[in-house]
């Protein structure tokens, strides 16, 4: 071992607690980045490989009701791999021990089978008997929140008619990953499920039979979706479609896919800060380390050691501090991908995951870790490699100042001595006070935005709930029903007002662009929902019905 060797083990371990404190920091933006990517690309690859094995559907379309002669005709539209028609509908459960309203989505299933698309995964029991007509297949999530088993009963309001279900099996499907019900905003497995049934019972219960109201496509590889999407339209049209839409607007994977962007955000955003503080802390430090050294460099560098080793030396000190942060944020780092990408896992209701970390992430992070204390040293290790022999083993010559007008104006007014340095080292190194200026600004508002949470929250909550959306709850019909229906909700126990709106979905079209939203009907002078001036909170009165 040569003796500059000996030197960097000895400088190590005399500044080991400014190299951990420094470690760790590194090991922070290493451990965010490898957690990042691993569980992008964890999440990325369960979901493509899930998609793949069960024939996840390219696009989707709901209408109103069309004969079973279009699938032919779905099928020979070109770029289309395969077609599946079903029957949909929305159902009011009644579960055994629960309190809560529950709903359900029913879909059919086909009579020869599990239908060639969105393939659901049988996890306990069995699909339906095709020629049963109360057997259902519920999602498994469902089941386990509602604690039901296979041969267990509840009843269920298909199109007004009460009828009792036996759980034949539970199931996991592609579609629904993320199980949202409608108007929910977070998926509560409690009071919304999906529910498969044999074709011949929904089609019955629904008047369906001859008939589809839902239809999924799978594309062939080089097929044009919007092309496809557009000839699903002109079929569907007549028939009430509102418009087919692909995987960007399905629900499901909509959730998904920001979920994984978010990863990807998180990976390109954090980790920079990181690094950047790393950098700044190593070029801090070894200015001191080198500051102190100036004679020991003089020595090394008249026994003979070059510019080249004097430099590698500190370099090398830098480097050790990096191996110690890329360790430490290796171990953090793959932990805290596993961890996420396993509850990912079970709130996003994966039936596997994928998690494999390619080398290449663990590549990039070290990489990134070493050049970044690297560049943090480079100048002062090359400042250091520099100083002649004579010069390094004498003290740093002050730095030379004119006298400024800035200098014979603080003279005038006559300040303090300590107030004119002040004043001095903030005016004469202008990057440097910039800089510590912006980091305090930052650090401040850092600590000030997250109190105006809070309030801004409430504000939401008080002006949704209360000034605008101000009903206790809402009876949410199936479909169209006469004025009547209100008078009878009226007469409900503990109902005190009532009033009735409809909401339609649309499609907003102006040249190219497009917009899937809805449009919200009510009476004028209405009470319980309201409409707020955005500006004034001054409650809106149409003359007619609003729209």
């Amino acid at each position: 071992m040569q003796a500059l060797d000996r030197k960097l083990l000895r400088d190590f371990g005399r500044l080991w607690k400014q190299a951990l404190a420094i470690a760790m920091v590194l090991a922070c933006g290493v451990a965010i980045l490898l957690m990042a990517l691993g569980t992008y690309k964890s999440l990325s690859d369960t979901r493509e490989t899930y998609y793949e094995r069960n024939q996840f559907a390219d696009v989707f379309s709901a209408v109103k009701r069309a004969p079973e002669r279009l699938t032919a005709e779905l099928a020979a539209i070109d770029g289309v791999w395969a077609v599946e028609t079903r029957t949909s509908g929305s159902a009011i459960l009644d579960v055994p021990g629960s309190n809560v309203s529950v709903t359900g989505r029913i879909l059919s299933l086909p009579i020869d089978g599990m239908p060639r698309l969105n393939v659901p995964i049988v996890i306990n029991g069995r699909a339906p008997d095709p020629a049963a007509t109360d057997e259902v297949m519920v999602n498994a999530n469902f089941a386990i929140a509602n604690d039901l088993q296979i041969g267990d009963h509840f009843f269920a309001n298909l199109n007004g008619q009460k009828r009792q279900l036996t759980i034949s099996g539970t199931a996991q499907s592609p579609e629904f990953i993320y199980t949202i019900g409608p108007g929910a905003l977070m998926p509560d497995n409690a009071t919304f499920g999906i529910l498969w049934m044999s074709k011949v019972a929904v089609d019955a219960a629904f008047n369906m039979t001859g008939a589809f109201n839902d239809v999924t496509l799978k594309l062939t590889p080089r097929a044009q979706e919007a092309n496809v999407i557009d000839a699903v339209d002109r079929l569907l049209d007549p028939y009430g479609s509102l418009g087919a839409y692909g995987r960007d607007l399905q629900p499901s994977d909509a959730f998904i896919e920001s979920e994984i962007k978010q990863q990807r955000n998180m990976a390109t955003v954090l980790p920079p800060i990181f690094f950047g503080i790393s950098a700044f802390l190593v070029s801090m430090v070894m200015g001191r380390i080198i500051a102190l050294e100036r004679s020991q460099i003089g020595l090394l560098k008249a026994v003979g050691y070059s510019d080249l080793e004097i430099c590698l030396h500190y370099l090398m000190l830098a480097a050790l501090i990096a191996v110690v942060g890329i360790g430490i944020g290796w171990f953090v780092g793959t932990w805290l991908a596993q961890y996420m990408a396993a509850e990912y896992a079970q709130f996003f209701d994966f039936p596997f995951l994928i998690f494999n970390t390619s080398p290449w992430v663990y590549a990039v992070s070290a990489i990134a870790a070493l050049l970044t204390t690297m560049l943090g040293a480079t100048q002062t290790a090359v400042k250091a490699a520099r100083l002649a022999p004579a010069i390094a083993m004498q003290p740093p010559a002050p730095p030379q100042f004119k006298h400024s007008l800035i200098d014979r104006t603080m003279a005038a007014m006559r300040l303090s001595q300590p107030t004119i340095m002040i004043l001095r080292a903030l005016i004469r190194w202008p990057i440097r006070s910039g800089l510590t200026v912006l980091g305090i600004a930052l650090a401040v508002s850092t600590i000030v935005s997250p109190s105006f949470f809070q309030p801004s929250l409430n504000k939401i909550i008080d002006s949704a709930f209360y000034e605008t959306n101000r009903q206790d709850g809402m009876l949410v019909l199936s479909h169209d029903m006469p004025q009547i229906v209100m008078e009878t909700a009226a007469d409900l126990p503990a109902v005190l007002q009532t009033e009735g709106q409809q909401f339609h979905a649309v499609i907003l079209r102006n040249g190219l662009h497009e917009k899937r939203t809805s449009i919200q009907a009510s009476q004028p002078a209405t009470d319980l929902s309201r409409v707020l001036d955005s500006d004034s909170a001054q409650v809106i009165v149409p003359p007619g019905v609003l729209c």
